[in-house]
């Protein structure tokens, strides 16, 4: 079972269980998407009008150490301070793949920006300290907040296990950052949904 940490914007950071849990997603109509436009796991026809309702990530086809910025756009997100890695550290594990998402070369921050508004988004996310993912509209409004409220690394003391499910949805999201106050953390299966 994946776990989830939300953070309602008016309320102090807790930990709850599933309400964005990932089959919570709706997610039949779901493409996943590699940073090579030609490699899909199930193909849009655009002559049916088939518009996914939620994009997968796999970060499977970029290069460790390789900056990440528009090998996604064709997709219809851009990042920033983003850094593909090969996780060496145990404390990071990753949850599919070999490949996972970092914010470098500023530590402990991320940002997502869609080309098209979108309603919901998600990742698996392994932090060194709390980590906060905040929702953004085309004007830098905030529009929602979830927090992972402590540490989760693998083999810690921490009461939270890695990889966990962090969360926010809202109508018309344009942007969402990660950040953990100078800390470290990995995403995993990163998704959007329309």
């Amino acid at each position: 079972m994946v776990k989830q940490a939300t953070l309602p914007s008016n309320q102090v950071p807790r930990f709850e269980d599933a309400k964005f849990a990932l089959d919570s997603f709706d997610l039949p109509k779901k493409v996943l998407a590699s940073a090579l436009p030609d490699q899909v796991e199930e193909s849009i026809n655009a002559a049916r009008g088939y518009i996914p309702k939620c994009i997968y990530l796999k970060f499977e086809d970029l290069k460790c150490f390789e900056a990440v910025e528009r090998q996604y756009e064709h997709w219809g997100v851009i990042f920033a301070n983003s850094l593909a890695i090969q996780a060496s550290n145990p404390a990071f594990p990753c949850h599919s793949g070999l490949t996972v998402l970092m914010g470098s070369p500023k530590n402990g921050f991320l940002e997502a920006t869609f080309l098209s508004p979108v309603n919901k988004v998600s990742a698996l996310v392994t932090s060194s300290q709390q980590l906060v993912l905040s929702a953004y509209d085309r004007d830098r409004q905030l529009l929602s907040q979830s927090a992972l409220p402590a540490a989760n690394l693998a083999n810690s003391n921490s009461t939270l296990p890695p990889n966990i499910l962090l969360s926010v949805a809202a109508n018309d999201i344009k942007s969402v950052t990660f950040c953990a106050f100078d800390g470290q953390f990995t995403l995993d299966d990163f998704r959007f949904c329309f």
